[in-house]
């Protein structure tokens, strides 16, 4: 009987570390890839409600139609809809292309910021993380008509 079991804890181990195994999915080599001019957008210091549209520029170094599918920003502050639109292509960016890539920080939260944007694309890499940093300066102080 401990034979028997000692054969069946043998099977189970092969078995298991078997299943463990992981397989690395082939990257198709013709695969699009994408490219940033920057990974890392730096505002510098602007004024409080000022504009805060920037651009990351992007290009296809892979060899098929690169196609961004989504890009989304970390929170509330960072738009990636520009005047209602999506602020990334729509088309497809052919192998050595360009594009850019629109963002949008809310200028009227003053302060250092320093925020995350996903771009997710049919790229080598599905999914890129990009940053946009700055400082936005104090609102301006108004006078009182009273005088204080």
């Amino acid at each position: 009987m401990k034979k028997v079991l000692a054969i069946a804890a043998l099977f189970f181990t092969i078995g298991f570390a078997n299943a463990q195994e992981s397989t690395v999915p082939s990257v198709d080599p013709n695969a699009p890839e994408i490219k940033f001019e920057t990974e890392v957008l730096d505002y510098g210091t602007v004024k409080f409600d000022a504009n805060g549209v920037r651009e990351f520029k992007v290009k296809n170094v892979g060899k098929s139609p690169l196609t961004i599918t989504n890009v989304q920003g970390q929170c509330g502050c960072t738009s990636t809809t520009i005047d209602g639109k999506p602020g990334w292509p729509q088309e497809p960016i052919l192998p050595g292309k360009s594009a850019s890539i629109r963002v949008k920080y809310d200028t009227k939260r003053p302060g250092p910021f320093e925020k995350n944007v996903t771009v997710t694309s049919n790229s080598k890499l599905s999914s890129v993380v990009v940053k946009i940093k700055g400082v936005v300066e104090a609102a301006p102080v108004t006078p009182t008509t009273d005088g204080k």
